[in-house]
């Protein structure tokens, strides 16, 4: 039997500043499962501390190296890994009652998985298209190349740390500039990170103090991760992540506040937006309102128009008096001259210039019904004449006054004989 010569990928995990799981293709990085934290691949989504029951990374001190250990308390489950032609590396489980082995894991899963598949700086997320983007404050390095969906080239940074100017300009040191940091989530975080003893708190403090620090991050079983190189291989997950995979990019403050400006024109414009229809809308509701005001207006005007019209074509056979003719016969409508009331008029006694004594019934303005009462009065008496009742000489209708002019009965009414 002939020994199988090497194959083009081969599998291990490197002793970095954080040990990673490699495969390399033609001794060139091909796959990267993420730091290990004590209980996890961070990197590997699939690869949760339930799911690799049993599997932990053992340090060889003496030899400086790693190695993977299984360690199970059922020893009667069977499992090995293999790394198959096409450079997936797959962990399989015996099942005794199906009779067959069980993928328990495989390291790819999408294009994302292929180490720096969007370059330097880019962001691959195989829930998108295209699936390669960049980080924010940064462009495609090449545009050509990106509209083809090969996002390999990576992204550049669009404006140089503040510290790295301040560097240049010699104003100082490693200082803290006006860099801040961007929080991205959900994230694989970048090859080769520094690892750190320094606890949570301090982790983007020793950042900003070392202007060559692009990013941090942070694992409670690692500690602080820090990156001075490019970040490479940054891989968004389709599911929600958790705090382990925050990462925070470096950016000068005035790529920060290009957000949060943005944010504050989306707000203002919004409430702009909304102001303006809640005014558009009440100018209109407004206008409307006084169109209905108009067009009630000149409804009532018409009406108005047509009962006096109607009251001049029933009132232009009977003499008019003018007002202040009455309000002379009758001494300025004096009390002493009240001769009754009804419900809707007061009735006076006057007399005219030639002496003739008349009786003057002025419709009551308070009245609802007066305009109404008059024109039947109007109506009926003038075209009932009687020897028997009362004669109607006249009328009077000057603005809202309105005045039937009666001939004066001496001997009161009828009623009073009838019934005392």
């Amino acid at each position: 039997m002939e020994k199988p010569s090497d194959g083009n990928f081969s599998f291990g995990i490197e002793p970095f500043s954080v040990p990673e799981g490699i495969i390399r293709k033609n001794n060139q990085l091909y796959f990267r499962t993420g730091p290990w934290n004590g209980n996890m691949f961070l990197g590997s989504i699939l690869m949760t501390t339930v799911y690799i029951d049993g599997f932990y990374v053992v340090a060889d001190n003496q030899q400086q190296t790693f190695y993977m250990a299984y360690e199970y308390s059922n020893d009667s489950m069977l499992i090995y890994c293999e790394l198959d032609f096409q450079g997936k590396f797959i962990e399989r489980r015996w099942d005794a009652g199906k009779g067959n082995w069980i993928n328990r894991y495989s390291s790819f899963q999408t294009d994302c998985d292929i180490y720096g598949y969007c370059g330097a700086f880019g962001i691959c997320d195989s829930s998108k298209r295209p699936i390669c983007s960049c980080i924010k404050g940064f462009k495609p390095r090449n545009i050509e190349k990106w509209s083809r969906g090969n996002g390999s080239s990576g992204c550049f940074r669009t404006t140089p740390l503040q510290c790295q100017r301040d560097n240049t300009n010699g104003s100082g040191g490693a200082g803290q500039g006006d860099d801040g940091f961007l929080k991205m989530m959900v994230k694989k975080v970048p090859a080769f990170p520094v690892r750190s003893s320094i606890i949570n708190g301090d982790c983007k403090d020793q950042c900003l103090k070392n202007c060559s620090c692009v990013a941090y991050a942070y694992d409670a079983g690692i500690g602080c991760m820090f990156w001075s190189v490019d970040l490479i291989d940054v891989q968004k997950f389709s599911t929600s992540g958790v705090d382990l995979y925050d990462l925070y990019i470096r950016l000068p403050s005035s790529e920060l506040d290009k957000g949060k400006n943005t944010k504050v024109i989306v707000i203002t414009t919004v409430i702009a937006g909304i102001v303006v229809i809640t005014i558009s809308a009440l100018f209109s509701w407004c206008r409307m309102a006084k169109q209905r005001e108009r067009n009630e207006k000149r409804k009532h005007t018409k009406h108005k128009i047509y009962r006096e019209n109607s009251i001049g074509v029933k009132l232009q056979q009977l003499p008019l008096f003018n007002f202040k003719q009455l309000a002379i016969a009758t001494n300025n409508f004096n009390h002493a001259k009240k001769l009754g009331q009804g419900g809707f008029a007061l009735v006076y006694k006057g007399t005219l210039d030639d002496g003739k004594e008349i009786a003057v019934k002025r419709l009551s303005k308070a009245s609802g019904q007066g305009l109404k009462e008059f024109m039947n009065e109007v109506v009926v008496i003038s075209k009932l004449q009687h020897r028997n009742l009362v004669r109607l000489l006249g009328c009077c209708v000057e603005g809202e006054e309105k005045i039937l002019v009666y001939e004066y009965m001496p001997n009161k009414s009828l009623d009073t004989f009838l019934f005392g």
